[in-house]
């Protein structure tokens, strides 16, 4: 008992300090019945346990020289951006040496992504465009993220032709799964300005130009810039981007299809905008941490993104939204009728077995109405919109129902064992059979 304290104390220590994550305490029964005194007052002393690394300036000034010289500059951005809290430095070294950036998807809002030198996400559901650059760069710079195999894809085939610069605080994450050829130790906090005053102004026109073209070449096959007349989850995610950037919301999603399709869709310019399990990978997330995140930000507009799966998992936090004194969280569900990201990989793999992946799902506006929440359920495009305004102009909660097509798939998709720019790209819209009558082939 007399070491509880102190045992808290360092798990809140480690949980905050440095990269920041969990930590299971687990406490005795004995220890829970006992009695004694609560002294917070001892210091916490943990050898080995390095949250601050001193930082090595001659390997940022190597980082700063392979930046300097490079003719195919590339960030990738991750979490670790918006953690220590850069993203104003990176966007001056971004526009300062002319370089594209690629998000992971926990890094998405890093830099604002409306900027013309912002390629979105990348990864195994990131832009073509974006895996393109990735594998077309000369020199590849990592901020604050951990070459995670949603990332990288293939490792042997993972951006081959590039320099590599690892700018990360964990030193148990470099070299894990990328080998870096320079990495820089230490809290981005200090590092990137640091960077920042030892990057040359550059332009790398032809570089540019070049990634301009991809992008030209993708958005020839994205089905958003098409007419179609079925409800399909891309149109939902980007009438609910246009229905609320103005207001800057909080946009809070749980795991699945709709989570890659918000990030494709809804364009996030500010970090930490966009909440989002990412790693672990919990169905269920979205619900109750939109109420942590309404209740930390009383006055922005918080948006839960779930699909009819995942939300039923946690949907009896819906008591919560109406005892907190109608906490005016809004959510969106992206109702398929299937477990859908599992259902796409049913469908690319096991010939369409679908197994477990249809489910049923209650009527949602009935079971708000058992909530006392005002709902509506949305089957048409042409009823997008209005759904959503109505949403917005309504104190307290809302829920919207969208019915969406069945099998829509999430594009582009890079296939396990492939390499990042080997990805299955969107098929073009003519056939909106499952929104997949061309089968893929990797």
């Amino acid at each position: 008992m007399d070491d509880l304290a102190h045992v808290l104390k360092e798990a809140f220590y480690i949980a905050r300090e440095g990269r920041p994550g969990v930590v299971l305490v687990d406490i005795c029964k004995d220890v829970q019945n006992a009695t004694g005194l609560f002294d917070y007052t001892q210091p916490v002393e943990l050898p080995g346990f390095e949250p601050y690394p001193t930082i090595d300036m001659d390997a940022l000034r190597e980082a700063a020289a392979l930046i300097n010289k490079a003719e195919r500059p590339l960030i990738m951005a991750g979490h670790g951006v918006a953690i220590a809290g850069v993203a104003r430095e990176l966007l001056q070294m971004v526009e300062r040496a002319e370089i594209p950036v690629v998000t992971t998807l926990l890094g998405t809002g890093s830099i604002p992504e409306s900027h013309a030198l912002s390629l979105g996400m990348g990864g195994m559901h990131g832009e073509a465009y974006a895996n393109r650059a990735v594998q077309g760069c000369d020199v590849l710079v990592a901020l604050g993220m951990r070459f995670d195999d949603r990332i990288t894809g293939r490792l042997d085939k993972f951006a081959r032709q590039a320099k590599i610069v690892h700018f990360e605080l964990d030193r148990a994450e470099v070299g894990k799964n990328i080998v870096p050829d320079v990495a820089v130790i230490g809290n981005l906090a200090v590092t990137l300005p640091a960077l920042l005053e030892a990057t040359e102004p550059r332009r790398h026109q032809l570089w540019i130009q070049q990634l301009q073209e991809w992008r030209d070449d993708s958005t020839q096959t994205d089905i958003i810039n098409y007419e179609v007349d079925e409800l399909i989850p891309p149109f939902v995610i980007r009438q609910l981007w246009h229905a609320t950037k103005d207001a800057k919301p909080i946009v809070v999603t749980d795991v699945g299809q709709h989570q890659m399709w918000e990030c494709q869709y809804f364009t996030h310019d500010d970090a930490n905008m966009l909440i989002t399990s990412g790693g672990a990978g919990t169905m269920g997330f979205a619900l109750p941490a939109a109420i942590g995140a309404q209740m930390a930000h009383p006055n922005t507009l918080v948006w839960a993104v779930v699909g009819d799966g995942g939300f039923q998992m946690t949907l009896q936090e819906l008591a919560v939204l109406k005892q907190e004194h109608d906490l005016p969280v809004k959510i969106a569900i992206i109702n398929n009728g299937f477990l859908g990201m599992v259902r796409q990989w049913q469908q690319f793999f096991y010939d369409k077995r679908y197994t477990g992946t249809p489910i049923w799902s209650p009527d949602f506006v009935k079971l708000a109405a058992a909530y006392s929440i005002p709902a509506l359920e949305v089957h048409h495009p042409s009823e997008v919109a209005a759904a959503i305004a109505q949403a917005n102009a309504t104190p307290g909660p809302f829920i919207i129902d969208f019915r969406v097509l069945e099998e829509v798939n999430v594009y582009p998709m890079v296939a396990p064992g492939m390499a990042v720019d080997e990805g299955m790209r969107r098929p073009k819209p003519a056939v909106l059979q499952g929104y997949s009558g061309i089968e893929p082939s990797f």
